[in-house]
């Protein structure tokens, strides 16, 4: 039935947020509309960046999305390489269930998290 998915960002500065989710996040920038619309892929996660407007969200309101990213290394050296980019994290702390979460934000103020499962 479903196969797949966007988790949509709306965002005030599409190059700024577009350099932080590949530059620091290192994800990879499959598709770009100037600055309409931007598609990251995340592994098996597609994000899209949309510009703010009037009948949109504003980014980093309540209500907006929270994206998760798993992890392929420790969540301590992901953390680490964050910190190192200035991005203020909480965490790495129990999620439950064997996973280790932290928390952290976009340059808009919209919750993202990354986990690490049990090995």
């Amino acid at each position: 039935m479903i196969q797949g998915g966007n988790a949509t960002v709306y965002v005030s500065d599409m190059q700024r947020s577009v350099a932080f989710y590949t530059g620091v996040l290192g994800l990879r920038l499959a598709f770009r509309a100037d600055d309409h619309w931007a598609q990251l892929d995340a592994g098996g996660l597609s994000i899209g960046l949309h510009p703010s407007s009037d009948r949109n969200p504003a980014p980093g309101t309540p209500g907006g999305i929270t994206v998760g990213f798993s992890v392929d290394v420790p969540i301590a050296d992901a953390v680490a390489v964050l910190a190192a980019h200035g991005v203020e994290v909480r965490g790495p702390e129990p999620g439950g269930g064997g996973v280790v979460l932290a928390f952290f934000a976009d340059p808009d103020g919209n919750p993202l998290y990354l986990a690490e499962e049990s090995r």
